[in-house]
C-alpha cells in the first residue's frame, strides 16, 4: 500500500535570507540577493562576470569556529539548514536506525581542494590538512549530517549536477515508502562561488555578464536574458510518513506526492530542445502521484535564464500540458536567489511547499520583455493559487543530462 508522505519541517539559506522563513518574505517582496564580488580574486585573476549572489548570512557567523574550521563551506550549509529543518519540525523523537539522510551536491568541497592545492604547492606536502578529503568529498554534508543528529538507517549523497537535491527528495520519498526509515532529511548545499567555477562557467557563455547591473542580470523568461547567476546555499526538508507524523502531533507543511527522474542521453551540458527527458520527470513525478496535469495548480520552473534553457523547458512542459500551460501561475525563483547548483532544488522546493502553504506563487522579478518563445504565466506579483486543492511540482535540469521533478499536494488536514 502507498504511504502518504508528508513535510513536517524546512530550513533554507540563500542570497535573500539565512532562514526558510526569511527567504519566503523577500522572495515575496522581489528582493535580489545578486551584488558585486568584492574578494581580491576577481580582479586579481580579471574575471569577466564580477557578480555572483552570495549567501546573505555567512556559515562561519553562524557556526562556533571550531566545527566551522572542520568543514568545507557547503558543508557549513548542510548543517545549519539541515539543523533549522530538524528544529522546525519539532526535533523528532526517533530511533537511530530509522533516521535517514538523503543528501545531495553538485560539485562538493571545491574551495577545500583547490585551497589545498594551494598550500601543497607554496609550502609542501606536511602543511596540507590531515583532514583535507574528508572535507572536499561530496559525501561530506551526508556524512557530518549523520553524526549531528545521529541517523543510522542510512546517509546517502546524490551528485546529478542541478538535479542533485531534487533527486535527493525523490529518493527520500521511496526510501520511505520502502521502509527503510520512519523519518528522513532531505536536501542540498553548495558553495562553489570560486574563481574557478566562475571562470569556467563564464568560458562556457552560461553566466550572465551584466556587470554593470548585477541585481537585474537574472532574468528567467526575458527576450533579452544572457546567462544565469551563480549562487550559493542551501535547503532541506524533514520528511516522515503521515501516520508517523500524526502520532507525534508534528505539524504539517505539505504533502510529497511524489517524484520522477530521467536521463536525455543528449549532451554533457545542453537540454534536449525537445524536451523528452524533461517531459518524462514531469510524467514520471504525476504518475507516482496519482495525479493529472489537469490538477497541477503551480510550477516552479527551474529557469536559469540562459537562453537556450529556457525554451527548452517551456517546450518540455508544453509537451506535458498543452494550452493550459499559459493559465498555470509558473515562478522562477532563481531571478533573486542566483542559482545554487546541487542546493538549488532543495531551496526551490521549500519554495513549492510555502506557496502551497500561503496559497500563492511568488514572484519572478527582473521580468523586462517577455520572450514569445517562452510564454509561462509569470508575474513580478504574487499571484494567488485558489481556494481548493493544490498541486505543484518543482525542476530541476542538470549537466549530464539528469532530470528531476518533485510533486507536492496541499494540506488540508
Amino acid at each position: 500500500m502507498t504511504k502518504r508522505i508528508v513535510v513536517t519541517g524546512i530550513g533554507a539559506s540563500s542570497a535573500i535570507g539565512g532562514t526558510a522563513e526569511e527567504n519566503w518574505k523577500n522572495l515575496r517582496a522581489g528582493v535580489s540577493g545578486t551584488r558585486t564580488l568584492t574578494h581580491d580574486w576577481v580582479e586579481q585573476y580579471q574575471l569577466p562576470v564580477t557578480f555572483a549572489a552570495e549567501a546573505s548570512v555567512r556559515p562561519t557567523d553562524v557556526l562556533p569556529r571550531h566545527e566551522a574550521k572542520r568543514l568545507d563551506p557547503s558543508t557549513q550549509f548542510a548543517l545549519i539548514v539541515a539543523r533549522e529543518a530538524w528544529e522546525d519540525a519539532g526535533s523528532p523523537d526517533v530511533a537511530p536506525e530509522r533516521l535517514g539522510i538523503d543528501w545531495a551536491t553538485g560539485i562538493g568541497g571545491v574551495w577545500t581542494l583547490l585551497d589545498a592545492w594551494d598550500t601543497l604547492r607554496e609550502k609542501g606536502p606536511r602543511r596540507v590538512m590531515p583532514l583535507t578529503v574528508p572535507m572536499l568529498m561530496p559525501n561530506a554534508g551526508a556524512g557530518n549530517l549523520s553524526l549531528q543528529l545521529g541517523a543510522k538507517a542510512f546517509a546517502r549523497t546524490v551528485v546529478s549536477a542541478c538535479a542533485s537535491s531534487t533527486e535527493s527528495i525523490g529518493n527520500a520519498y521511496q526510501h520511505l515508502q520502502d521502509g527503510l526509515a520512519d523519518v528522513v532529511i532531505a536536501g542540498g548545499a553548495e558553495s562553489a562561488i570560486h574563481p574557478i567555477t566562475m571562470a569556467s562557467f563564464a568560458s562556457a557563455q552560461a553566466l550572465s555578464k551584466r556587470n554593470d547591473s548585477p541585481e537585474t542580470a537574472s532574468r528567467p523568461g526575458a527576450i533579452d536574458r544572457d546567462g544565469f547567476v551563480m549562487g550559493e546555499g542551501g535547503a532541506a526538508i524533514v520528511l516522515e510518513t503521515e501516520e508517523h507524523a500524526k502520532a507525534r502531533g508534528a505539524k504539517i507543511y505539505a504533502y510529497l506526492a511524489g517524484a520522477g527522474v530521467s536521463a536525455d542521453s543528449y549532451h554533457i551540458t545542453g537540454n534536449d530542445p525537445e524536451g523528452r527527458g524533461a517531459e518524462r520527470a514531469v510524467r514520471l513525478a504525476l504518475e507516482q502521484a496519482g495525479a493529472t496535469p489537469e490538477e497541477v495548480t503551480h510550477i516552479n520552473a527551474h529557469a536559469t535564464s540562459t537562453p537556450v534553457g529556457d525554451p527548452n523547458e517551456y517546450n518540455a512542459l508544453k509537451n506535458v500540458f498543452g494550452d493550459r500551460l499559459t493559465e498555470i501561475p509558473v515562478s522562477a525563483t532563481k531571478a533573486s536567489t542566483g542559482h545554487l547548483l546541487g542546493g538549488t532544488g532543495a531551496l526551490e522546493a521549500v519554495y513549492t511547499i510555502l506557496a502551497l502553504r500561503d496559497r500563492v506563487a511568488p514572484p519572478t522579478i527582473n521580468m523586462t520583455e517577455p520572450d514569445p518563445e517562452v510564454p509561462f504565466l509569470l508575474s513580478g506579483e504574487d499571484q494567488p493559487l485558489g481556494d481548493g486543492p493544490q498541486l505543484a511540482i518543482s525542476n530541476s535540469f542538470g549537466f549530464g543530462g539528469h532530470n528531476a521533478v518533485v510533486a507536492f499536494r496541499s494540506y488540508d488536514g
